[in-house]
């Protein structure tokens, strides 16, 4: 299982749209590109919240093949709604990983 794994900081004021927004529109359309089985949305906990409340979005797939295919057809036009929606409130880093049997 490969795990696409994002870490979002979002400025305290805009969470809540934030959240919304991740949970209502940006995950589901993700999820319907086909190429990831699962997804979830954690807070991150025991934080220094000063500069703003951090987020990890995991999506799961089957295979590199699929995450690839992901990142060459979709990550871009993704990554520009975010930054249309909610501008210089957020900072993300992004990490890929296998799970180990």
């Amino acid at each position: 299982m490969i795990i696409y794994n994002v870490t979002i900081k979002v400025e305290a004021g805009a969470a809540g749209d934030w959240v919304k927004w991740m949970k209502e529109e940006h995950m589901p359309e993700l999820m319907r590109t086909g190429l990831f089985v699962d997804s979830r949305l954690c807070r991150l906990l025991e934080q220094d919240e000063t500069e703003g409340v951090t987020y990890v979005a995991q999506y799961f797939c089957d295979t590199m093949e699929h995450y690839n295919t992901y990142i060459a057809e979709h990550a871009q036009h993704m990554r520009d709604k975010g930054f249309a929606r909610f501008g210089g409130k957020f900072t993300a880093f992004r990490t890929v990983m296998e799970e180990e049997f």
